[in-house]
């Protein structure tokens, strides 16, 4: 019987930033986009109009950056085999410093809406600030530029009420992430080479060890070394 896999992109993202990652024929892939929130909503209950998408029992979830966030509250909602977090975080203790600020301040909502038709700095604030060598590249993954979408995003990260990590989570991070800088990620976690974007610019890491930490119950870089 195979697996099924649901991969969720990181904010503004689109399912092509999955486009270099190769599964075993044993996997049935499978990827959700975002969808439009409604009025006010609540990232949980975001999440449960999310599991509606889910068509198997006990699903992998896999999230990158605020896709991360998304589905381990989609795992409140329904069961799951595992939970695989990439360039994320696993509770709000791991935001940087300027997010944890931003909570209390909300100074996000300052933000003016102008930034997001800025390619530069939106693609640095979603995928990181190694990226602009390339950002001609990265115009066709990020075409999720609603501004109301944006700001309901970027507050539901900020104000993530979650402080502790779900159970069954497999962390994979970036050791020069500038967007969840990995100083801040508690263990367990996998650390690699890399920054936020790591699930382009190391998909032949991914396609090699990924169905590894799928069936396996690794949880740290020990079994990398």
């Amino acid at each position: 019987m195979k697996e099924s896999v649901y991969l969720m992109p990181g904010m503004g993202a689109n399912p092509r930033i999955f486009e270099f990652l190769s599964f075993p024929s044993n996997f049935n892939v499978c990827q959700l986009s975002w969808i439009p929130p409604q009025k006010e909503e609540t990232l949980a209950h975001y999440a449960l109009r999310m599991t509606q998408r889910i068509n198997h029992i006990n699903p992998i979830l896999i999230g990158v950056s605020f896709g991360g966030v998304l589905v381990q509250e989609m795992a409140n909602h329904i069961p799951t085999k595992k939970v695989i977090i990439i360039s994320s975080i696993k509770s709000n203790l791991e935001l940087p410093n300027t997010m944890k600020l931003a909570r209390v301040t909300n100074a996000h909502r300052l933000l003016p809406v102008q930034w997001i038709n800025n390619m530069e700095t939106f693609a640095s604030f979603v995928l990181g600030d190694g990226i602009q060598n390339r950002l001609q590249h990265y115009n066709r993954y990020l075409t999720e530029r609603d501004p109301e979408y944006l700001q309901w995003a970027i507050d539901c990260l900020v104000k993530w009420k979650r402080d502790q990590p779900i159970k069954n989570i497999t962390h994979i991070h970036g050791d020069k992430d500038s967007i969840f800088p990995v100083k801040n990620i508690a263990n367990p976690f996998i650390k690699i080479k890399g920054d936020h974007a790591i699930v382009l610019t190391k998909s032949d890491w991914f396609n090699k060890n990924l169905p590894q930490i799928i069936s396996e119950n690794l949880v740290d870089s020990n079994f990398l070394k």
